[in-house]
């Protein structure tokens, strides 16, 4: 017959058996393909990661390490200022004892008075400080007893003069305050606590 039987289409080809076991066949062997190379890509990304927290670590190393290094040289410069200024002002105390004494014989007027003045107020802006007063309990990290006396009327070592005052900066003396101290006398104390006894006693 020439002509195509009517109601009758052509069918596509369809794949023998044979063919359609290849094809699913190729399909398998191109899973695995994927699959290694997603493994690939997740060892690149954990190599990625552990780098990057390694970097990361040495940042914050490096970072604390010249955290520590500014804070030394900021501590440092502060000694050496400090330092500094103690020994500048340690010259300068000859200067202020010459002052000193020329106020206590009524030497420092005129000119003199307001050169003195000036000077005193510099070092005081530059922290010094005077210590030592008459009265005061003896303490040997701060005076220096250059007299020593008895005396009936203290009841424990008491500087009675000043004969060089002190001077510190801050927390640090940079010179003791020379002083005459005094003791109470010896059997002083055991003579005031017969006499309190024989007060109780007529009462």
């Amino acid at each position: 017959m020439s002509e195509e039987t009517a109601g009758f289409e052509e069918k596509p080809d369809v794949p023998s058996g044979d063919a359609a076991e290849a094809a699913e066949s190729t399909e398998d062997t191109a899973a695995p393909a994927g699959d290694v190379t997603d493994t690939a890509l997740l060892a690149q990304l954990d190599q990625a990661r552990t780098a990057l927290s390694e970097r990361t670590a040495d940042l914050q190393r490096l970072q604390a390490e010249y955290q520590n290094y500014r804070r030394r040289v900021e501590r440092d410069r502060v000694t050496v200022k400090e330092i500094a200024v103690a020994s500048l002002l340690s010259d300068l105390l000859p200067v202020l004892d010459d002052i000193g004494r020329a106020r206590d014989h009524s030497e420092l007027v005129g000119g003199f008075k307001s050169v003195a003045e000036s000077l005193e107020t510099v070092v005081a802006k530059m922290g010094l400080q005077q210590f030592g007063k008459e009265g005061e309990p003896f303490d040997p990290t701060i005076h220096e007893a250059l007299m020593h006396s008895y005396a009936p009327d203290v009841t424990e070592t008491t500087c009675v003069a000043i004969l060089q005052p002190g001077y510190r900066i801050g927390e640090r003396t940079i010179r003791p305050a020379r002083v005459a101290v005094a003791e109470p006398q010896p059997g002083a104390q055991g003579k005031a606590e017969e006499s309190e006894d024989s007060e109780k006693d007529s009462e």
